[in-house]
């Protein structure tokens, strides 16, 4: 059985941080993602502290993950998102938005963090798809 996926339509607000007010799912199959983060982008190189490459990577690395699992990144219905430095709100929205181009936001939270588990990281996220 494939899933119901039905986006709540977002304030103007909302809209402008790219993220839905709620996402109402029925039926199909829910995909628990690990949180996510990377020091290196796909070539090997370092992006440690880089801000932007990380999220992208971020992303790059659960829609892989998504696919194996016969999904992607437009299943996501919500995310949690943990940033050491909350001047970075504004870019991971910019970056959210190019993400998710047709408005389809997930849900979602943005967390201020003081530490990650490994030096380098700037960013965390944690998904759940539905399908």
């Amino acid at each position: 059985m494939s899933a119901k996926v039905e986006h709540l339509e977002g304030t103007e607000f909302q809209k402008s941080r790219a993220f839905s007010p709620a996402v109402i799912t029925e039926g199909g199959r829910t995909i628990w993602l690990a949180g996510q983060t990377a020091t290196q982008d796909a070539a090997g190189k370092d992006i440690s502290s880089d801000f932007a490459a990380q999220t992208k990577r971020c992303f790059e690395l659960m829609d892989a993950t998504l696919k194996r699992a016969g999904a992607s990144l437009s299943n996501l219905v919500t995310m949690t998102v943990f940033i050491n430095d909350p001047r970075h709100g504004d870019s991971f929205v910019k970056l959210r938005a190019e993400v998710f181009k047709d408005g389809r936001f997930p849900a979602s939270a943005l967390i201020t963090v003081s530490h990650f588990a490994r030096p380098g990281i700037v960013i965390e996220i944690q998904g759940i798809a539905v399908v």
